[in-house]
């Protein structure tokens, strides 16, 4: 799926340009959809928690009972090698991934030392810093671990997403507040999610049906630093309506301050900008 343009992929020992044919019909991911991926972001000359990311990918293939072929540091300097053909003003996807190529007797689970590897970069621009998003209800859930591989970042979890926007977009919204199987806010339909009340900021607690970002953690982190106290805790639609204000937090965009859920408005208010700032500081700094 190419969403950007100037695409690279690293496949087989090399680099090629463009968007380069890596999975075959009878490969286990193909069909039976044991693929994972992960993304990280170059902006700037920047790639923040890019080892991070790396790390992440080999736990989600590992809940995918896929052997891993690299370790993050071998990634890291995959990529950073990749990101040479780039500007330093470009703003690059960076997403590594694996997948199953054979199954075992079976054909269900995949075969231990069988599995596929790549890496794509694609520049996506990053978002302005005044973007937003409205976002609705979605009678659609977040699984849970004994229904669904959520401890990992997976393509089979996605298609769920998918319905989700669908319905929201369907709305007249651009996204989806979602709840957990126990009706707890959870995230949106692709990013994780904070509220603001009397200056605190209010995250959904991580319980095992959402994957809690990198880039959550880090704003999390820097928001603290700064003196700012961050709940993480059970949280409910209640909630966020009576919220002051409300932003998503993602890797494609980092931060994304929320206006409206259902008919309730919000302003992009000092938090969500301070965040913003906050990381772009913070990731300035590890350059």
């Amino acid at each position: 799926m190419a969403t950007g343009k100037n695409i690279r992929t690293y496949f087989e020992g090399q680099w090629h340009d463009g968007d380069a044919p890596i999975m075959r019909a009878a490969d286990h991911g193909s069909w039976l959809g044991s693929s994972v991926f992960d993304g990280a972001r170059y902006f700037e000359g920047m790639a923040p928690d890019l080892h991070a990311h790396c790390v992440r990918v080999n736990r989600s293939a590992e809940a995918l009972m896929l052997t891993p072929t690299m370790t993050p540091e071998q990634m890291v300097d995959l990529i950073r090698d990749g990101l040479q053909a780039y500007s330093p003003e470009s703003a690059v996807y960076i997403r590594p991934m694996y997948w199953g190529i054979d199954g075992d007797q079976t054909a269900i689970v995949p075969q231990e030392n069988s599995t596929g590897f790549a890496i794509c970069l694609e520049e996506i621009p990053m978002a302005p810093e005044t973007a937003s998003v409205t976002l609705t209800t979605t009678r659609f859930r977040r699984p849970v671990l004994e229904t669904a591989v959520v401890n990992a970042k997976a393509g089979c979890l996605y298609p769920n997403n998918a319905r989700m926007l669908q319905e929201a977009r369907a709305k007249g919204f651009s996204n989806a507040l979602v709840a957990d199987a126990m009706g707890h806010v959870a995230e949106t339909a692709t990013a994780n999610i904070f509220m603001v009340k009397d200056g605190e900021v209010f995250t959904p607690i991580p319980n095992g049906t959402f994957l809690a970002g990198i880039t959550r953690a880090r704003h999390i982190k820097n928001l603290r630093a700064d003196g700012v106290t961050v709940h993480e805790t059970i949280l409910s639609f209640e909630d966020f309506h009576d919220a002051d204000e409300v932003f998503m937090s993602g890797n494609m965009s980092k931060v994304t301050p929320v206006t409206a859920l259902d008919d309730t408005q919000y302003q992009i208010g000092p938090i969500a900008r301070r965040a913003r700032a906050l990381y772009w500081e913070w990731a300035a700094s590890e350059r």
